[in-house]
């Protein structure tokens, strides 16, 4: 444990050392945030405010997973050789991520990357991932159950497309969670926490390596990233995360723990459907505004009191997630 948590430490150093010189970077090159019109009016004053700082944590956890490959390479080159995917899959969200945040902020075409071509770049990604890692690596189709704490082996047909949606499912509800300042890396951080700690009581040492490298980066981007944001995350940094679960998950074995751990971000995506199938069928809102966290902005909420109650209730989600498959 001793290399993991220096890691740790490298990776939040890391960013901290990258987020002095990158913002000022941001700023001159006029890389802010453009503030929807019909959002909360309160977020208009973040307007400018540098955004895809999720390079920063990009870049840091590449740098630290080359320190931490190297390391194992020699003495334990299995966990090297599993570790590679599950970077590569956590960098490969982040491109997609990266590519609609350059067309929104520096190409200035609002819409980014059009739905249906950002949801086939994480589509590739996932199923690639997902193939490699029964296909190549052999990890297997086994899936433990929470509460039940017993392992269930579905065939390959069901399993890879199931681990796909999971995978396309969590990205999604991440990057959803991400519209508050801080709000993302808290509830991330808290999560990828879990699946660290899950990790070294399996002994899965590639998840126990990439939850360290970004538990670091995440408290690092905090400094900058809590009410008042110096910086913003983007789709750059939420899919990116939100790849990082999901993938680390799937290595556990443990998809279905998301719908725990990760409940915070199940709830801000279902807010988003409800919405939307309730105003089709009535033309009414149900919530004020989706998702959710806006919702309770416009219901009179600090920015600050929805980090806190969002990520104390993904805390005791954590905990009941932990009892759950141990």
């Amino acid at each position: 444990m001793e290399f993991q948590l220096k890691i740790l430490l490298v990776s939040f150093v890391a960013t901290i050392v990258l987020g002095i010189f990158a913002i000022p970077i941001l700023q001159r090159m006029k890389i802010g945030q453009s503030e929807r019109e019909d959002g909360p009016k309160s977020h208009l004053k973040k307007s400018g405010t540098p955004t895809m700082g999720g390079i920063i944590m990009a870049i840091s956890i590449i740098g630290a997973s080359i320190v931490a490959f190297i390391h194992y390479i020699g003495k334990e080159p299995e966990v090297g050789k599993k570790l590679i995917p599950l970077i590569m899959a956590t960098i490969g969200f982040g491109i997609i991520g990266f590519i609609d945040d350059y067309k929104k902020v520096v190409l200035q075409n609002t819409d980014g990357l059009k739905p249906r071509h950002k949801m086939l770049g994480l589509l590739i990604i996932s199923v690639l991932f997902v193939f490699y890692i029964e296909k190549v690596l052999g990890i297997g189709t086994s899936i433990i159950i929470p509460f039940f704490k017993t392992t269930i082996n579905l065939p390959a047909l069901v399993y890879i497309p199931f681990t796909i949606f999971v995978i396309l499912a969590t990205t999604n509800a991440i990057n959803l969670t991400d519209g508050v300042d801080g709000l993302a890396t808290c509830v991330t951080l808290t999560i990828v926490t879990t699946l660290t700690v899950l990790s070294i009581i399996y002994d899965v040492k590639e998840v126990i390596i990439l939850g360290s490298i970004v538990c670091g980066t995440c408290l690092g981007f905090l400094i900058f990233n809590l009410n008042k944001a110096k910086v913003f995350m983007g789709d750059t940094g939420s899919l990116l995360l939100g790849g990082v679960v999901a993938c680390s998950a799937i290595y556990l074995r443990m998809p279905l723990i998301i719908l725990i751990i990760a409940l915070v971000p199940v709830m801000e995506t279902l807010s988003v459907i409800i919405q939307v199938v309730y105003f089709k069928k009535t033309r009414k809102r149900f919530f004020k505004m989706t998702p959710i966290h806006h919702h309770f902005e416009l219901c009179g909420w600090r920015e600050n009191k929805i980090v806190t109650v969002f990520s104390f209730a993904t805390i005791l989600l954590c905990i009941i997630g932990l009892f759950s498959v141990i």
